[in-house]
């Protein structure tokens, strides 16, 4: 089997702008190139993220009958991101638009914020402590 070369990060967005703005205030990631009218890069953390812009209402796939909505929705999928401070990092995600959807928890291994991006992504905010995960 291949090896894997890279990962990229897609996440459908309604408004390409205000989630550009979004992620950018929120994590520091920075503005890349544009690949067309509905599709801009994001880079920051080693990562390349895919700001998609898609119709609310719109199919999702085509094997599928689920439509996209942007109210906040479950998915198996989300992002972590790790963070230094989870007390700077949850207010500058506030600040940005993010909502916390329960008080941030002490773990084992560290600390975590649960939330959502302003598209209804489920996003958490990751401060480790010690030897991370390791400490589970």
């Amino acid at each position: 089997m291949p090896a894997i070369k890279s990962v990229l990060i897609n996440i459908d967005v309604e408004d390409l702008e205000k989630a550009a703005d979004f992620y950018t205030a929120a994590f520091h990631l920075r503005r890349g190139r544009h690949l067309g009218p509905q599709v801009l890069e994001l880079t920051g953390a080693g990562l390349h993220f895919y700001l998609l812009q898609k119709e609310s209402g719109s199919s999702a796939s085509s094997m599928t009958p689920d439509r996209r909505r942007y109210d906040r929705h479950w998915t198996p999928v989300h992002l972590d991101f790790v963070v230094d401070s989870i007390d700077e990092s949850l207010a500058q995600f506030l600040s940005a638009g993010g909502k916390i959807e329960s008080p941030t928890r002490d773990e084992k291994w560290g600390r975590i914020a649960q939330g959502s991006d302003p598209f209804g992504n489920g996003i958490c905010l990751i401060q480790f402590l010690g030897r991370g995960y390791d400490e589970a």
